[in-house]
């Protein structure tokens, strides 16, 4: 019997896009529901610059026409933004929903492959980017075959190419495009306006397939379980994951939320920003949240105006949960649980549930959602029975784009997303995660194939066989571990091989990918079909039988 959500079912409006829902809907729009003067918007913590939610509409409005006009962006192009958090980012994002084209978010740390890959798989036609990601994305478009005249700057100036604030001001004197609608026939659900990358459950990175529907009922949905005191959201997660494309760049739009942007990342910024706004809640990591407890630097502030800790993307150990309630003992603790496909939540804590008692589950299904817990019989489980998690609601996804066979093994004929992870419900409706099935690594909640490092590493000359496990690690989550078969066998493994082997990784990945421990082997354990057996090496970590250990040092993580 599947297991229904305990709230009531959100209002999903199906024939608009997210542009008509956020800045042209009576009901919807903050630009219809409040003064100017109590206007939210984005706002850069370091620069002081702001748009409110007036500035987005006329500025991304001006935007789009440009493209359009004097660039040729036609509905169903992709333009993939390429750049650390900027308020102009969302600009980008707006602009090019606006007219009907997809938006690609891909991470700043990506290299010149890695990028390539991304623009290609995501068909992108256009590229916007930071100055300080510029040389890849230079590099990457031209593998890619972008034009260069179609490669654009978010913000910044850079001699040869146009940035943002310059298209705005070209769009402003021509006649204005007008916006995208749903096609007859068509719903929201069925119209493409968002590709994400994600390893789903298994394999190499694909691209998620994020329609409309998906972000505004996963708005609406989290708008339910809102304390209406969140007024002002600090956005330090990426723009291009999942957690911040909803939450930071569409919900406070929603909610009529200011959006407080850190360009880049260091604790010293977030805490003086913290401070400088007075945010009562903040949305975090569990590596930034461990840090929260153990940097010494925290100390030095008074953070006693704290009401919430949020958290998302990976699980946060029960010693930092303790550890969080023991230093900041008047905050509460949430978080949701969800993959990009499932466009961020399935389940989250409602207020009633922000004790700290609560902190180790995922909390209840979000509004409009349906899950089944599935035995390893394929029957379906009960109350307090283990299985895999399947959910089903208007914020799961579309699929893979020109991936069928990974859509169809991940998401079944009755609308269920299959997730890959273990978990239980209780009497009461509340959802612990107790296992991951799936094989992929959550190094800082973001996904990382084992099977990307796998073949690049068995392009290495001295490689014979690999296999890539998460392990545990205090400050990411996970990490990349490889058992290696060395070729030529045991007598070539050691230390300086080891360490080969692990710049090898670190010069063709991006960071968060790095590979921080080998272990050298006999054999990978394989099934008749060569299937790797990922169980028996979880079984033999866990038993602390090791061959040869090579580890990266700590300060490199």
């Amino acid at each position: 019997m599947p297991f229904k959500s305990l709230q009531s079912d959100i209002f999903l409006p199906r024939d608009l896009t997210t542009w008509q829902w956020l800045f042209e809907h009576p009901t919807y729009s903050p630009l219809h529901r409040f003064p100017a003067s109590q206007l939210g918007g984005y706002h850069n913590a370091v620069t002081k610059e702001t748009l409110n939610w007036a500035d987005v509409k006329t500025a991304a409005s001006h935007l789009s026409t440009a493209l359009v006009r004097n660039y040729g962006l036609q509905e169903g192009n992709t333009v993939a933004l390429f750049s650390q958090n900027t308020i102009w980012y969302p600009v980008a994002m707006h602009a090019t929903l606006r007219v009907g084209g997809k938006v690609s978010g891909a991470s700043p740390a990506y290299n010149v492959e890695e990028m390539s890959y991304a623009l290609r798989t995501a068909d992108a036609r256009f590229l916007m980017t930071h100055p300080d990601s510029m040389a890849v994305a230079v590099a990457a478009a031209r593998e890619a075959g972008v034009p260069r005249e179609n490669v654009f700057l978010l913000e910044g100036s850079m001699e040869g190419y146009k940035n943002v604030k310059e298209l705005i001001e070209e769009g402003r004197g021509l006649e204005e495009v007008p916006y995208f609608r749903i096609p007859e026939g068509k719903t929201n659900g069925d119209v493409c306006g968002f590709l994400s990358f994600s390893s789903g459950t298994t394999g190499l990175p694909k691209a998620v397939m994020i329609a409309h529907q998906n972000v505004i009922a996963q708005c609406l949905q989290v708008q339910r379980i809102t304390p209406p005191d969140l007024t002002r959201i600090l956005a330090v997660l990426p723009s291009f994951h999942i957690t911040g494309l909803v939450h930071a760049l569409h919900l406070p739009a929603l909610i009529n939320a200011t959006v407080i942007m850190l360009p880049a990342f260091s604790m010293e910024s977030m805490l003086n920003t913290v401070v400088e706004y007075q945010l009562s809640e903040l949305l975090l990591v569990p590596p930034i949240l461990i840090r929260m407890v153990r940097d010494p630097i925290v100390d030095k502030y008074d953070l006693s105006f704290l009401r919430r800790f949020s958290s998302g993307a990976a699980p946060l150990s029960e010693e930092i949960i303790q550890q969080l309630k023991a230093k900041f003992p008047q905050t509460g603790f949430k978080q949701g649980y969800g993959m990009t496909e499932s466009c961020s939540c399935i389940t989250a804590h409602p207020p009633e549930k922000y004790g700290y008692e609560y902190a180790h589950t995922v909390g209840t299904v979000c509004a409009s959602t349906t899950i089944k817990i599935m035995k390893e019989d394929g029957t379906e489980g009960g109350v307090g029975e283990p299985g895999e998690i399947w959910a089903k609601g208007p914020q799961i996804v579309m699929g893979y784009l020109n991936n069928e066979k990974a859509t169809r093994e991940t998401f079944d004929e009755d609308g269920y997303l299959h997730t890959g992870d273990q978990g239980s419900i209780d009497e009461d409706g509340v959802i612990t995660i107790l296992d991951r099935i799936k094989e992929m690594i959550k190094v800082k909640g973001i996904g990382v194939a084992p099977a990307e490092l796998e073949d690049l590493l068995l392009g290495h000359p001295k490689v014979e066989d690999v296999a890539v496990l998460g392990i545990k690690d205090d400050w990411a989550g996970e990490v990349p571990k490889a058992y290696i078969v060395p070729k030529g066998g045991e007598a070539n493994a050691d230390a300086i091989l080891g360490r080969e082997l692990m710049a090898y990784v670190r010069e063709k990945k991006v960071r968060y990918k790095a590979v921080k421990e080998v272990e050298f082997i006999d054999v990978i354990p394989k099934s008749a079909s060569g299937k790797i057996l990922r169980r028996v090496l979880r079984d033999r970590e866990r038993s602390g039988v090791r061959g040869v250990v090579v580890r990266e040092e700590r300060a490199n993580l």
